[in-house]
């Protein structure tokens, strides 16, 4: 069973949240909460798997709350919410490797299959927020160097031909599904080179690879 905390100020949020989660039959909801307060709190209290939180909260803010859980003995894994009214401070929070990002109206299977993803181990990031990062942070300022390319094309250069073709999928904000269609692969097998780019990379998520192969000139 994975034990799951809801953290939202806005109660129909939750209300669809817990809906949503408890539609699956491996997922329990084990507790609410309406600010970042709440959160560190309940996730002492109730020792969940997973917290989805969303970042904009009065008072304690979801960001705050996440770096006061992540300090935590044996922390759970977070998943940050948004509605993508976005403030370059999450741009930062995926840079610094949260494990997982998604938009508050991800449809209900996506959203089922980020807490198992995440309760797995592997970050979570839906194509969607792939796509809609790199188009708010990744094009390049303007008098950019050469130096920034050459740089992330020597990173990449760790990775095989096939494991590039999957990057640039990712960086076109394509899901492994549409990679898989779109590559001759099946979704598992795109799954698992993406695992690889972000062991060879020494990357956290979808997303900070992504921006690599957008600095790199690939996507």
């Amino acid at each position: 069973m994975i034990r799951t905390l809801l953290v939202d100020d806005e109660l129909l949020v939750r209300s669809g949240l817990r809906m949503i989660l408890e539609s699956a039959p491996e997922i329990e909801v084990v507790g609410e909460g309406d600010n970042g307060d709440d959160a560190v709190r309940l996730v002492q209290e109730t020792r969940p798997d997973v917290v989805l939180l969303d970042i904009r909260m009065p008072g304690t803010d979801g960001l705050t709350a996440a770096a006061r859980i992540w300090d935590l003995p044996h922390p759970p894994k977070v998943v940050l919410l948004t509605t993508f009214d976005l403030d370059e401070y999450v741009h930062s929070a995926l840079r610094a490797g949260a494990v997982g990002f998604l938009l508050k109206d991800t449809p209900p299977r996506e959203l089922i299959n980020a807490v198992r993803t995440v309760h797995e181990g592997h970050a979570m990031l839906s194509p969607s927020v792939t796509k809609r990062m790199l188009e708010r942070f990744a094009a390049p300022a303007p008098g950019d160097s050469a130096a920034g390319r050459e740089e992330a094309l020597r990173r990449l250069s760790v990775l095989s031909e096939r494991e590039r073709q999957v990057l640039v999928a990712v960086a076109e904000g394509r899901s492994n599904a549409q990679a898989g269609r779109v590559l001759g692969m099946r979704e598992t097998t795109v799954k698992a080179h993406v695992s690889r780019i972000l062991s060879k990379l020494g990357m956290a998520n979808r997303v900070q690879a992504a921006i690599l192969a957008h600095d790199a000139g690939w996507a």
